[in-house]
């Protein structure tokens, strides 16, 4: 071991460090399990070495970085056999669209996916690779394999890649990779509960309320929370449907989305989306529209005094979702970004809309979040409130999906 490293807590993860951008960041994610006490060794790959040497691996690690599987050294003890069982847990992180192929096809051409097939321990992916990849019918078969095997996996997140694409495909980030390993050996196969057969709705973005033909009013949301979230519920096996405002996000694989532009439009939408298991109101829908806006643009004429626009309470879509009656989602969740007193608006917006848990976010603008990539939230529910660190917003939705999982988890103690 490392000096001054945390006495090891008796569990070990075998890391497999695939060639991918996104292999720096295992250096953070062993930074994160050693500092908790777990052992980690790893399998470096020959692309892998492009990207990290095992010279850093081996320094955060304190062990031998293994890469040959024909090392006359290791094997003569069959040390494929013993490292692929020597360990509660294997982790392919990053995992390209290579070595996903690779095993689900079971092949065993290299160390890393010899020790894959020949491993009796629970196995964890954390995909990456660009969008295209991850869309391709090939990956997504492989995909659905490898999940019918038993393989947890982890992302991919939605977002800014190293080939300045933007989509599915980005690695989760080293904290949520983290809290997931630690869930799986804490406990076991139902660390990561599925959503398999639920329903979910998601809505996301602004609302663009018009005045006339060319002028609207709106906000600055972007709608990349919800994106995340829906991709994340996708991902761990719901049927999501998500209903859009006007965004400019390529749409997550696998899910329906409906576009709208209103207010009035979205509430629709998620009435035709009904019924469901889960609502997730993450939109920022405006609160007024204009009572008559014209069909005609209209004009500014010199020296004439400025319009006066007549405004009218849009319909409250939270609160309709959550009205009780026998289409209400089993679980509604509403977002809250406030300007101050972010946790007392919230909460009383929970108790009002009549929700069942509300996440709330400061969105003033030197926070940076509204429009923004990261995400600082307080999860609000009828238990208390519990905040979040600082995370992009793919990995809060990484959370906030296991959550609902956990939630609707077959074992969970009635609340």
């Amino acid at each position: 071991m490392t000096p001054h490293a945390p006495a090891p807590d008796g569990r070990s993860v075998l890391l497999i460090v695939c060639g991918g951008i996104a292999a720096y960041k295992s250096l953070e994610l062993i930074r994160l399990l050693t500092a908790r006490g777990v052992r980690v060794r790893v399998v470096l790959t020959a692309a892998g070495a492009h990207f990290v040497t095992p010279l850093s691996l081996q320094a955060l690690t304190g062990e031998r970085v293994f890469s040959d599987l024909f090392s006359l050294t290791d094997e003569s003890e069959m040390g494929h056999i013993v490292l692929s069982r020597a360990c509660d847990l294997l982790v392919v992180c990053p995992a390209t669209a290579d070595i996903l192929a690779r095993m689900a096809a079971g092949m065993a051409d290299d160390l890393a996916t010899t020790l894959l097939l020949a491993t009796d321990k629970p196995v964890m992916v954390a995909p990456a690779m660009n969008v295209r990849m991850w869309d391709h019918p090939a990956t997504q078969a492989n995909m659905a394999t490898l999940r019918a095997r038993g393989v947890a996996v982890v992302g991919p997140e939605v977002g800014l890649m190293a080939c300045n694409e933007t989509g599915p495909g980005r690695l989760a980030e080293p904290p949520t990779l983290a809290d997931a390993i630690f869930r799986h050996l804490d406990h076991g196969a139902e660390a990561l509960p599925s959503l398999a057969g639920r329903h979910a709705l998601v809505t996301a973005g602004p609302t663009h309320e018009p005045i006339d033909p060319v002028r609207y009013l709106a906000n600055r949301s972007s709608g990349r929370q919800g994106y995340a979230i829906a991709a994340a519920l996708a991902a761990r096996g719901a049927r999501v449907t998500l209903v859009s405002g006007p965004v400019d996000l390529p749409p997550p694989p696998g899910i329906e989305v409906r576009r709208v532009e209103t207010a009035a439009q979205m509430l629709a939408a998620c009435q035709a989306a009904l019924p469901c298991d889960i609502a997730i109101c993450t939109a920022a829908v405006a609160d007024w529209h204009v009572a008559s806006p014209t069909d005609r643009k209209m004009k500014k004429a010199p020296g004439a005094a400025a319009p006066i626009l007549t405004l009218a309470p849009n319909p409250d879509i939270l609160a309709q979702l959550a009205a009780a009656g026998p289409a209400r989602p089993a679980l509604v969740i509403g977002f809250a970004a406030e300007t101050h007193d972010v946790e007392r608006y919230a909460a009383a917006k929970r108790v009002a809309k009549g929700c069942d848990w509300i996440v709330a976010n400061d969105v003033r603008p030197e926070t940076g979040i509204m429009g923004g990539a990261e995400n600082e939230i307080v999860l609000i529910s009828p238990d208390g409130s519990e905040r979040w660190p600082r995370l992009t917003k793919e990995a809060v939705a990484q959370r906030l999906a296991q959550r609902i999982a956990e939630y609707f988890s077959p074992d969970r103690s009635p609340a």
